[in-house]
């Protein structure tokens, strides 16, 4: 599965697993960029005790964990050469050895594998192997940007509202200009960003309608942006912008926390502030 970052290529693999004949067995999902490589063959094929300084004890591998089901590999192009190698010869015999065993263990695997690289390019420089390239582009996918296909907008409001709903217990959907307005946005971050943006405006929002208020500001038109006001504001408050500012920040830190669970990294993401500057506010207000 090849496309931008953030344009859904996990989702992508798990639909294609959702929809298989393996649906009723594991999922697994794995970046390898995210991990070290001195940590990723154990991580991918699991290992025996004694095998390095810190194997206490027997673990299985991701590969494990997935017989039967689907394993995907997110960003695969940043594999190192040696687990290349250790890869293909794990799709072509489906069979694994775990780091300090001799003996190998068959799987049973369905394999995806989604990446940002152009792997062609990466080949010609080097980096990664052919042969590894052709036994993974079987069914090649290329997963569009969001900007060039508006249309998925609503269904994925939906798809989020639907997720926050299951999490949170409190079901809101999206008013049609909320919709029209997202839809004409070029998201440049992709599905991951509107993710994002949808969070924030459910987590700002009271009613079972998202309307353009809600949304960032530089999502909104500037008549909607500048008339947003704060949550429970009455038309005779106070005047004061830096006692309404107050009010505001402390309502939004609130229900940031409130929706994470108390998760300020989380929270500080939906707020769109680094994570120190959410500590010197809750500290600030006394949340």
């Amino acid at each position: 599965i090849g496309g931008e970052s953030g344009t859904g290529k996990e989702l992508v693999a798990r639909a294609i697993h959702e929809e298989s004949s393996r649906r009723d067995r594991p999922f697994v999902a794995i970046n390898c960029a995210a991990i070290p490589a001195t940590l990723l063959e154990s991580e991918l094929f699991g290992h025996r005790r004694g095998a390095f300084t810190d194997a206490v004890r027997d673990r299985a591998g991701l590969f494990e964990e997935a017989d039967g089901g689907t394993l995907f590999l997110d960003e695969v192009g940043e594999l190192p050469p040696s687990l290349q190698v250790k890869l293909l010869r794990a799709i072509q015999e489906g069979e694994i050895r775990p780091v300090g065993d001799s003996q190998s263990i068959q799987v049973d695997v369905r394999l995806i594998a989604a990446t940002l690289r152009d792997l062609q390019e990466e080949i010609r420089a080097g980096r990664f192997r052919e042969d590894l390239y052709y036994r993974l582009a079987v069914l090649p996918v290329e997963v569009a940007p969001l900007r060039e296909r508006p249309d998925d907008i609503a269904p994925l409001l939906a798809c989020f509202a639907e997720r926050h709903r299951r999490r949170h217990g409190r079901a809101a959907r999206f008013a049609d200009e909320a919709v029209a307005l997202l839809s004409r946005q070029s998201w440049p971050g992709n599905v991951r960003e509107l993710e994002n943006a949808v969070e924030r405006a459910l987590v700002l929002s009271e009613g079972d309608t998202i309307d353009a208020r809600f949304l960032a500001p530089h999502l909104r038109p500037p008549a909607v942006a500048g008339a947003a006001a704060a949550p429970g504001a009455d038309d005779g408050a106070e005047l004061s912008i830096k006692k309404a500012t107050r009010s505001l920040e402390m309502e939004l830190i609130r229900r940031a926390l409130e929706t994470t669970g108390g998760n300020r990294t989380n929270a500080a993401r939906l707020l769109e502030i680094s994570h120190r500057a959410l500590l010197y506010k809750i500290k600030e207000y006394g949340l």
